[in-house]
């Protein structure tokens, strides 16, 4: 893996000089990403420069260094990810009078997109990668998503300064990058716990959109366009199903998630897999098992506090399926000294919690491997979240009733203080007690009146009216406001699982991936969401992702191949740490030095009152505001390391 820099200035020409010095710093921000080499390439003329730091996997010669020019000098590539099928992309090069002189898919890709166009080129790829091509006689450049958003860009174009880069750091490292904060963006931050694309922090700062190309050309002008769609492959999905029977799609899912694993398991670099138990780790890993001769390396961590910890699950998976596993029971001062140092690694405000564990095990995993698959995507594609049966018993039960009887049992609800309903919910036997009742009760109370668009935000929202706690900052509404979409998916489930697969997934789940594991220089690989395995859940019936209120019903039946379900078979838990404890201890001096009235009012960001209200409360022990005050902490850390 890598990281990808560099600039344009369309206006005139440069020095030589002065563009290295500037493309070295942007690509010096990105050395944890690619430690192994740094390459610079310019074009002091055309104003252009691209910066590479390398990662090596695959080819570890110099051949594979970067930026990478084509034989006839035309393209100049910097390029960031893995084209899984690059071997059979270079045989039919080469039966088509290409020649290579090393090994890497870096080269294959260049040819590629030589012979037969960018667009062409990029339609016949699978993998994860982004990448910036120059074309010095057209005079143009191309910026380049994977299809899922696996692996992140940036990019800015304003006053005739073109600037990109695999990490917002980069682009900072250039004097004049814009670092205006964006309100709106803002916003939406703090109902989401991550920013949403195109948009970033920064005001005349976008994220290229997963599956687009972006194609700029020497007048300025601008060309964004899709050459993959999640919503026509959704489409084309849902319409060809009764092709096939049951038998016949179970059977092509395993053949196609066996060859998603095997083709990641390429590696010129020790490899192995995160593993914590669950259906979807296990998945990936058990097929890693099957297909390998010697035990696959799983690593996985532990925590002491029992409601957080899965390892010993992922033990038992591992001696199951015979893995050389190594697990590390991590004590919670390691897992608090992360906290300080998250703005600098997700230079971005990030509030998905997880990204502490997630970082620890990326950490522990590169002490020994420098490649790691990884099992996620599975709830995106296989119906896998808690949150949509919610969901649907929500929407159901509602829809038995007049809107002035829901209108009045929602008051009712919302009449009774969260910390009595607390009270009450006391008398339920443990087992069947359900966390911060009284906050449950509250927020289904405001869903018993929404529109299914309205559900599935307020289910997935932490501020549920980020406007009102963000000044000027009105919400960019996005697709997850498409009343069309409903008439589009009839399933509500499935309706949950596009909008989760457009936003959630690679602006949260991939995003925490990425900047988890490259801040230890490790690679992480996700087969679950190989693009043709998301073709693939689409043309399944609902009822092989959730049949009897069994969720990712395909995946396990897949699973159980290889792993006794009594080892899988339980309530899905989360990847996460106890914030809302340590909140109330070990960081409560840390949070009160954040979340200091003056400094919340002093630059006009947020307002005081609202979140010192929410802090107080739980502090008392009252409620549990931590994913709520999780993101406030996390936009005010970001604030003084960046803004």
């Amino acid at each position: 893996m890598c990281g990808v820099t560099g600039l344009w200035s369309l206006a005139a020409d440069h020095v030589d000089g002065a563009l290295r010095d500037v493309v070295a710093r942007m690509t010096d921000t990105l050395v944890h990403r690619g430690p192994d080499s740094s390459g610079i390439w310019i074009d002091a003329q055309a104003g252009v420069a691209l910066g590479h730091r390398r990662l090596a996997i695959i080819d570890l010669s110099e051949a594979g260094h970067q930026p990478m020019v084509s034989p006839d000098g035309r393209f100049v590539i910097s390029y960031n990810g893995e084209v899984y099928n690059f071997a059979a992309l270079r045989a039919e090069l080469e039966d088509a009078g290409e020649r290579f002189r090393g090994g890497s898919d870096t080269e294959v890709l260049l040819a590629a997109c030589a012979r037969w166009g960018v667009e062409s080129a990029v339609r016949r790829f699978v993998g994860m990668f982004v990448f910036a091509l120059w074309d010095r006689v057209e005079r143009r450049i191309h910026l380049v998503r994977d299809r899922l958003g696996i692996k992140p860009l940036y990019w800015s174009l304003r006053d005739g300064l073109l600037l990109f880069g695999s990490e917002l750091k980069a682009l900072r490292g250039h004097p004049d990058c814009p670092v205006e904060v964006n309100r709106a963006a803002l916003a939406s931050f703090m109902r989401h716990n991550y920013v949403p694309a195109p948009l970033s922090i920064y005001m005349h700062v976008a994220k290229l959109r997963p599956g687009h190309i972006i194609t700029v050309d020497g007048d300025g002008s601008v060309s964004d366009r899709a050459y993959w769609d999640a919503l026509d492959a959704a489409a084309q999905g849902m319409s060809s199903r009764q092709a096939l029977d049951e038998r016949e799609c179970m059977q092509a899912l395993e053949e196609l998630l066996r060859d998603a694993v095997r083709c990641r398991m390429v590696a010129d670099v020790p490899l192995g897999a995160f593993l914590s138990g669950g259906i979807d780790s296990s998945l990936v890993v058990a097929l890693m098992q099957a297909q390998s001769d010697r035990p696959v390396r799983t690593f996985s961590i532990g925590f002491r506090e029992a409601g957080f910890n899965e390892a010993h699950h992922a033990m038992a998976v591992a001696r199951h399926l015979g893995t050389d596993h190594t697990e590390l029971y991590v004590e919670p001062q390691h897992a608090l000294d992360v906290i300080p140092r998250l703005p600098e690694w997700f230079d971005e405000p990030f509030a998905d919690s997880s990204q502490i564990p997630t970082y620890l095990v990326s950490e522990l995993t590169r002490a020994h491997v420098t490649v790691s698959l990884s099992g996620d995507g599975g709830d995106e594609l296989f119906a896998g979240y808690n949150r949509y049966l919610h969901a649907v018993s929500i929407m159901h039960g509602a829809a038995g009733f007049p809107a002035w009887s829901r209108a009045g049992l929602a008051g009712m609800l919302r009449a009774i203080p969260p910390r009595m309903w607390d009270a009450g919910f006391r008398l339920v036997p443990g087992r069947w007690r359900p966390p911060q009742a009284g906050d449950k009760v509250h927020k289904l109370a405001a869903l018993l009146q929404q529109t299914r668009e309205g559900v599935y935000r307020g289910l997935v929202s932490h501020w549920q009216d980020p406007g009102q706690l963000v000044p000027h900052g009105e919400e960019a509404r996005g697709v997850l406001w498409d009343e069309a979409l409903g008439r589009r998916f009839t399933d509500p489930v499935e309706h949950m699982q596009y909008l989760d697969t457009v936003t959630y997934l690679p602006d949260d789940i991939l995003t925490k991936v990425d900047r988890a594991s490259m801040a230890v220089s490790l690679e992480a690989r996700v087969p679950l969401i190989d693009h043709r395995v998301v073709e693939l859940s689409w043309r399944l019936p609902a009822r092989l992702k959730i049949r009897d209120g069994v969720t990712k019903w395909a995946l396990r039946q897949v699973l159980y191949e290889h792993v006794p379900a009594a080892l899988i078979d339980r309530p899905k838990m989360g990847f996460g740490v106890p914030i809302d404890h340590w909140l109330r201890g070990p960081l409560r001096d840390w949070a009160e030095d954040l979340l200091d009235p003056h400094d919340l009012e002093q630059d006009g960001f947020l307002r005081q009152g609202p979140i010192r209200e929410k802090w107080d409360a739980h502090l008392s022990g009252r409620q549990n505001w931590q994913y709520l005050l999780w993101n406030v902490l996390m936009f005010q850390a970001w604030k003084r390391r960046w803004a």
